[in-house]
């Protein structure tokens, strides 16, 4: 039993991190009432712990090679326990937005360090195995969290969602200092200290810009002042990129239009398939007059239909026709969004949600299956951390800015069912269009098979 303490010392900290996507949402209206809130500060509470893992994903690796992947580990896991301290002890929403951010942070540097200690502590069968249950543990985060967050607040209080990661937080602490051994270090090479720090402030400007526009209107100078600063942003990270020797993310794999694809394909499912849930959880709750957990339940169906089919398909998914198979779950997504548009209208209530959310985890299974070894398979094999990097930094930064525009449909969060239907509809717009544009996009170029990565053994999203 001793060799398999590494991996559940690995599966404790993507426990965390993972159910910490999906637990906040159905606490939501409670941390409203409670800490007064205004409806943007809600939406920082979940974007600002999505921002800051998609800030560093691209970094984050670069930094465990420098000073090792276990001090790595240990480090965000003790980052993230206190982050989650100070979450649970928030007396304002400003404080509890603050240690969201700081909880991203320590969820991203853990993040980046997973393959890397399974690989260290595991090999031959034995990796295999722990890549399975690792990722069973990882889907099966997603699919609990509503229910886990929807009990804890009603129980006891939305505090409690935080607190509970303390001992599980403590309990890996113990287990990395006793059983993980650090692997030799990286080459030293220069971190791309310049490219993180203009990276986020494009990111979290332009979120900034979203949310104020939802609660101030587009007719305001400030907004368009924060665009502009994210622009210029982003174009000073574009010039840092070119010019670093070590860059986060190489531009030149953006030449390679399967890539391009790829990185698209991800950041329109995140944003088709999960950046509504927020605003259904507030619906139910805020306008139906559902418990925590009952709400929490309903939103179940989407993450259980996700790791069935990711579970039971994944492994005949890996073919030579990625594209096919993503663009196939992209369309099911968006059907699930108008079908759950279509269904929720005048004085329907929760039970309108269930068949578009059914639709909509088929399609995340489906796609999410093939996402991330059609992203390692479109590059250098060199490259592949960074592929993978960027494919999580696509995915978390547009769940975030999803939230921010769909915001302004949903409109407040004592909306009638007419602000549900516009977050979903918009949601299965989305998908259709990248069901669409992702298979133009990925239709290969001859390129030598020695030149792309190998596939990884396992894929596996968070949702």
């Amino acid at each position: 039993m001793r060799k398999w303490l590494p991996l559940l010392t690995v599966c404790l900290g993507t426990f965390m991190l993972l159910i910490d996507v999906t637990i906040v949402n159905v606490a939501l209206p409670d941390m409203r009432t409670d800490l007064n809130a205004s409806f943007g500060a809600l939406q920082w509470v979940v974007d600002g712990y999505a921002l800051a893992m998609a800030a560093l994903m691209l970094g984050a690796g670069s930094i465990a090679d420098l000073v090792g992947h276990r001090r790595t580990y240990l480090a965000g896991l003790g980052l993230f326990a206190a982050a989650s301290l100070v979450c649970g002890l928030a007396p304002n929403p400003q404080v509890l937005i603050a240690a969201r951010i700081v909880q991203g942070v320590g969820a991203a540097t853990m993040s980046c360090t997973t393959f890397a200690l399974l690989n260290a502590a595991y090999a031959g069968r034995d990796r295999g195995t722990a890549y399975g249950v690792w990722g069973a543990v990882a889907g099966a985060s997603s699919a609990i969290g509503p229910i886990i967050g929807g009990l804890l607040t009603e129980v006891a209080s939305w505090r409690w969602i935080f607190f509970v990661n303390l001992p599980f937080s403590v309990l890996a602490i113990a287990l990395c200092l006793a059983v993980l051994t650090e692997d030799e270090r990286a080459q030293r090479n220069r971190i791309d200290i310049a490219g993180m720090v203009v990276f986020t402030a494009s990111a979290a400007t332009a979120t900034y810009a979203l949310i104020r526009a939802n609660e101030h209107g587009w007719s305001n100078a400030v907004t368009w002042w924060l665009l502009l600063g994210a622009v210029v942003a982003l174009a000073a990270f574009v010039l840092i990129e070119k010019r670093s020797r070590q860059p986060i993310l190489d531009l030149a794999l953006l030449r390679d239009r399967s890539f391009v694809g790829v990185l698209t394909a991800g950041a329109m499912l995140y944003f088709a398939a999960f950046a509504a849930l927020m605003y259904t959880q507030i619906w139910m709750q805020s306008v139906l007059g559902l418990s925590p957990i009952a709400a929490g339940a309903v939103g179940l169906p989407l993450s259980l239909m996700a790791f069935l089919v990711s579970g039971l398909l994944g492994k005949y998914l890996h073919g030579d026709r990625p594209a096919r198979i993503i663009g196939t779950g992209l369309a099911a997504i968006g059907l699930g969004g108008i079908i759950g548009a279509l269904l929720v209208h005048g004085e329907a209530s929760w039970p309108a949600l269930i068949p578009g959310f059914l639709i909509v985890g088929a399609g995340v299974g489906l796609a999410t299956a093939t996402l991330s070894s059609a992203a390692v398979s479109a590059v250098p094999w060199k490259r592949a951390g960074m592929a993978t990097g960027a494919l999580n930094t696509a995915q978390q930064l547009t769940f975030a800015l999803g939230i921010a525009t769909l915001g302004g449909l949903f409109t407040h969060p004592d909306s009638t069912v007419g602000g549900v239907q516009l977050t979903l509809a918009v949601s299965g717009v989305v998908g259709l269009l990248g069901a669409m544009l992702v298979p133009i996009l990925m239709r290969r170029t001859p390129q030598r098979a020695a030149d792309r990565a190998p596939q990884p053994a396992v894929t596996v999203t968070q949702g």
